[in-house]
């Protein structure tokens, strides 16, 4: 898109980890000017390695750093400063951590009452609020884990799904709130919860739970409410997903494969029956597809449009003639200069997928053009910065 949807919308970001930054990158890819307000030392995401080694680049590429001590009275002046010239301010600390530093909801907005505030907590309001909370800790206790893998044996989902949908959730409060202010010029403190967002994911089985009586087995159990819907071993000893859910993917299976007696038996006519049937059902269909290799069986699936799926690990994706299709990775610069290739969001606009450049900010990279242009002089700047050497930056957008 050559004019992204949200550009002249500024944002303020004071948030660590992964749910506050990922809804900031999700607006900064959507063209709004995120400035990441840190420490003196850091986000302390920075410097996470291993599984870490991503949070901090990934989520926070494209925006603006800052570094502010707001802590200080001087630090606390030239982020609010900032804040009156802004549209949102994302944060996810603690409420008390928080109210120390005035920067709580009920304090912006009696001095921003345009403001649009949206706090990333462990819980919303109510008897858990208090509690800090990680991804880990709301599976387990949202019954994502257990679903996942088994009470005895609870598995965490294998990505940070709850704060990257946080993330989201607090970029769908944050753009009804910009409408909402269209209307009423009026700013709005929204609240994201980490346990709800994820317990907003298992709703569906609440919800089968209350309308059968029957509680819900994990999903390794393999309960299923489709015939065919399993991995199967190929000749080359790959692994291949296959879903045949609807009499006409079950028709089109058994004749692209040669399963003439299944599709001529009277008891497999009705998709329950094949349910029932699954036993007895799905060894002479392993022992078919096992015949053939899996670029021949993906190729089949695909003529007749049933649902399959390889099983990859993540970096085969780089690999993908769809994730490398024009538009469906974009260019991140990390701090180093190197190039690194990201998924674009999951959306398109006019056909046209959003995404662009991205650059991760260097610490305090942005502090002196964006408090020059809040007013600031030199030696004020300097001051603020308390003898810290600022490094040059990028032009002011």
């Amino acid at each position: 898109m050559d004019k992204l949807p949200l550009r002249g919308i500024q944002i303020v970001e004071m948030s660590h980890m992964i749910m506050g930054p990922c809804c900031g990158m999700i607006l900064s890819q959507l063209g709004a000017d995120v400035i990441k307000v840190e420490p003196p030392p850091g986000d302390k995401t920075r410097a996470l390695e291993g599984m870490g080694t991503s949070f901090f680049p990934l989520f926070n590429r494209g925006k603006r750093s800052l570094v502010l001590d707001v802590a200080t009275k001087s630090g606390r002046n030239a982020l609010f400063r900032l804040l009156e010239r802004s549209d949102v301010f994302i944060e996810n600390f603690k409420d008390e951590t928080i109210m120390k530093s005035g920067l709580d909801g009920t304090s912006l907005t009696k001095h921003f009452p345009r403001l649009i505030i949206a706090a990333h907590k462990g819980f919303l309001s109510g008897p858990y609020e208090h509690r800090p909370a990680l991804d880990e800790v709301v599976q387990m206790m949202a019954g994502l884990a257990y679903m996942t893998g088994s009470r005895e044996v609870p598995l965490r989902v294998g990505a940070s799904v709850n704060d990257i949908m946080g993330g989201m959730f607090g970029v769908i409060g944050i753009l009804a709130a910009l409408r909402e202010r269209e209307m009423n010029g009026k700013g709005s403190e929204i609240r994201i919860g980490l346990f709800e967002n994820c317990l907003f994911s298992v709703a569906q089985h609440i919800v089968q739970f209350q309308m059968t009586g029957v509680p819900v087995p994990p999903m390794p159990q393999r309960i299923l409410c489709w015939p065919v819907y399993d991995i199967f071993t190929t000749r080359d000893d790959k692994r291949l997903f296959i879903a045949v859910t609807t009499d006409g993917q079950w028709k089109a299976l058994c004749r692209t494969f040669g399963l003439d007696a299944l599709l001529a038996d009277p008891d497999l006519t009705k998709v329950q029956q094949r349910i029932d049937a699954r036993p007895r059902l799905l060894p002479p269909i392993a022992d078919r597809l096992r015949q053939h290799d899996l670029e021949y069986l993906m190729a089949k699936l695909d003529d007749v449009s049933i649902p399959f799926a390889p099983i990859n690990a993540p970096e085969e994706l780089l690999d993908d003639p769809h994730v490398r299709r024009p538009g469906g990775l974009v260019t991140m610069i990390d701090e180093k200069g190197h190039a690194i290739d990201v998924p674009t969001l999951p959306l398109e606009f006019d056909r046209a997928s959003i995404g662009r450049v991205s650059v991760v900010p260097s610490l305090g990279g942005d502090t002196f053009s964006i408090l020059t242009y809040l007013g600031y002089s030199e030696s004020e700047i300097q001051e603020l910065a308390k003898g810290r050497s600022l490094r040059p930056d990028r032009p002011p957008r």
